[in-house]
């Protein structure tokens, strides 16, 4: 039996919605018409940062545990207004010279790849015909290491920053681990700010060799924090502030303020956790966006 489709008017855009109570969370029973509605909502704060960046999209048709695809290039049937954008493909594993990426600008665009079951969202640190704008270092713990070593050093790695003038944000990646993310001034290759996070990553697994590492090596990771400075690589996307990610509950990833990263380092409440779709909203009535100052630009890195 086909879908029942329902036609709505998005911003003088027509969009054709789909099996709205496909539950595609199952443990929490939230439906593909929640995740739409959550991104509907969230749009506010999450376009700007989307805006202009080649969008890489995974996609769960049948819910988190039904099976799940990258997507990079523009489906089949995109509609005509969506922005598409031919860029060539770095280390493509299929061969391809260019890939025609969906960049999400505007909101019709965002309701659209909810509508395709797009949950995670995924971007590089540039924007489209310009070097990176964002530095960005990956936390992840590797077990026993939790979230609350990841805190620990997402504290020194803010200090060491700061003594090169760079500003640090921070926000859970939606999974076990976190990322700090820094305005940069947009100058420079991706090379190079790849091998300034190196150096950086390197210099704190040397003062804290029980805690961090900065080595691939997953034989190396038990117990430490592995700091992921290749998310600079122009190759390499990192999870879209705000993104849902494909976990048994719809969690987001959050920004969060230094105050909740200082307590989940010293195990105190209220501390950095996972977030869901519905706290985030509630954090931004609070807060509003956390990472704005991301989208101000910043200093060049140090040579």
């Amino acid at each position: 039996m086909p879908a029942e489709r329902f036609p709505v008017d998005v911003q003088g855009r027509t969009l054709e919605l789909s099996n709205l109570d496909k539950v595609l969370y199952p443990t929490a029973g939230f439906t593909k018409g929640e995740v739409i509605d959550y991104y509907t909502r969230i749009a506010p704060v999450l376009l700007p940062h989307l805006a202009d960046r080649a969008l890489t999209r995974i996609r769960y048709p049948n819910g988190v545990t039904g099976g799940s695809f990258f997507e990079k290039n523009a489906p089949a049937a995109t509609p005509s207004w969506v922005r598409v954008e031919t860029l060539p493909a770095p280390g493509s594993t299929k061969g391809r010279e260019t890939i025609d990426y969906v960049v999400a600008d505007d909101l019709p665009t965002l309701v659209w790849l909810a509508n395709l079951a797009a949950l995670e969202l995924h971007t590089p640190q540039w924007k489209v015909g310009a070097h990176p704008d964002l530095m960005v270092v990956d936390l992840d713990p590797g077990a026993p290491a939790a979230l609350k070593q990841c805190c620990q050093v997402a504290l020194s790695l803010r200090d060491r920053l700061a003594a090169d003038g760079l500003t640090a944000y921070p926000k859970t990646s939606g999974k076990k681990g976190m990322q700090l993310c820094c305005p940069i001034s947009g100058t420079q290759p991706a090379d190079d700010v790849s091998a300034y996070a190196r150096r950086i990553a390197q210099e704190l697994e040397r003062d804290q060799p029980k805690l961090v590492v900065s080595k691939m090596a997953k034989n190396l990771r038990p117990g430490k924090v592995f700091i992921d400075w290749s998310q600079n690589n122009a190759a390499k996307t990192t999870v879209a502030p705000y993104s849902l990610r494909a976990q048994p509950v719809p969690s987001v990833s959050t920004p969060l303020t230094w105050d909740e990263v200082s307590a989940g380092a010293a195990g105190r409440r209220p501390a950095a956790k996972p977030y869901t779709a519905g706290e985030v909203l509630d954090r931004i009535e609070k807060h509003g966006d956390l990472l704005a100052p991301l989208l101000d630009g910043g200093p060049e890195l140090p040579r």
